[in-house]
């Protein structure tokens, strides 16, 4: 009886070699397959091997046929996955910085299982990226689908968000208290995720970073219906050029023509560059003036330097002139 159930697992089992141990470098040959399944107690011959695989290939199993020798060999040509698309989701999955070491290495071994044993190797390259800390909230995939459960379900949410004192210990904000929002959007940006949605505390369209969510819960509450107002401002989180969280202005910047690359980074292929010298160019673009966008133009330095309105000309000589006070002797 043993042998019997063994003989009814025999095309699952060559499905499972096909996958595992085939590729376009790796064929397997049906005297070769004979002795893997006669090593498993799974008795077969060259006539059934050939009429299992094409039972195999008629059930969508795309097997293709080289020479091993003299003899036939198949492997696996057609998978869900190809190479490069596993290499790029292997490669974005160990630099991503919302994802923990843990979960980073849990992820990747699931997507060796999409490829061979010899590509699979390959999958567990080692990423440099300059700069870029992992996180170490372990429960932040939890909190992305309960947060998603509430978005689906038309539901409220609930959770505590924490911030980190100067001594790195995590602290909730306000003693602790409950976050009650109505979730719309989750948004991707600078490699974390941020949750736009209506705060019933502050009154108005806010952004949170997920993985400072704790104790995430979605309730029996009936996501709050926007004001046109604030439909707009939820739409505007979605937007690259809105993503500083400031009042919104439109902007005249120039910059060197050697940040090109840069612009076009930041605000797509579509922005339109005017020459305005041989050595510079300038942009019209609608952003939100806050700290963060500040950090993110001087940074260039002597090579970006905003044009217009005035209204903007003197916030950025007033910023400027606060960064120079603090150096200033005594």
């Amino acid at each position: 009886m043993a042998g019997l159930s063994r003989q009814k697992q025999k095309l699952l089992l060559l499905e499972q070699l096909f996958n595992k141990r085939t590729d376009e470098d790796h064929a397997l040959t049906g005297n070769q397959l004979i002795e893997i399944l006669g090593n498993q107690g799974i008795k077969a011959e060259r006539k059934t091997i050939y009429d299992d695989i094409a039972t195999l290939c008629d059930s969508g199993l795309n097997l293709e046929v080289t020479k091993s020798g003299h003899s036939n060999a198949y492997f696996l040509a057609d998978r869900l996955f190809q190479d490069e698309e596993l290499f790029l989701l292997a490669d974005a999955v160990s630099s991503s910085k919302f994802l923990t070491i843990k979960k980073s290495n849990e992820l990747i071994k699931k997507l060796q299982a999409l490829t061979s044993d010899y590509k699979a190797k390959q999958l567990r390259r080692s990423i440099y990226v300059d700069n870029r800390t992992k996180a170490f909230n372990e429960c932040i995939y939890y909190t992305i689908n309960t947060v998603q459960e509430g978005i689906f379900n038309d539901k409220n949410i609930t959770f505590n968000y924490y911030e980190y004192s100067v001594e790195k210990k995590k602290q909730l904000k306000h003693g602790g208290e409950l976050y009650s929002v109505s979730p719309f959007q989750l948004i991707w940006e600078n490699d974390n995720y941020y949750l736009a949605c209506y705060c019933f505390k502050h009154g108005k369209i806010c952004r949170y970073r997920v993985d400072r969510m704790a104790n995430v819960s979605v309730t029996n509450e009936k996501r709050r219906k926007l004001t046109k107002e604030e439909d707009a401002e939820l739409k505007n989180q979605r937007s690259v050029y809105s993503m500083y969280g400031g009042e919104e202005q439109s902007l005249q910047i120039q910059f060197h023509n050697s940040l090109i690359n840069v612009v076009i980074d930041r605000f797509g292929e579509r922005i339109i560059c005017h020459q305005n010298s041989k050595d510079t160019f300038y942009i019209n673009v609608d952003v939100q003036i806050s700290p963060t966008f500040w950090g993110w133009l001087f940074q260039f330095g002597t090579k970006a330097k905003i044009l217009g309105p005035s209204q903007a000309v003197a916030m950025a000589k007033e910023e400027i002139k606060a960064i120079s006070k603090i150096y200033e002797q005594e």
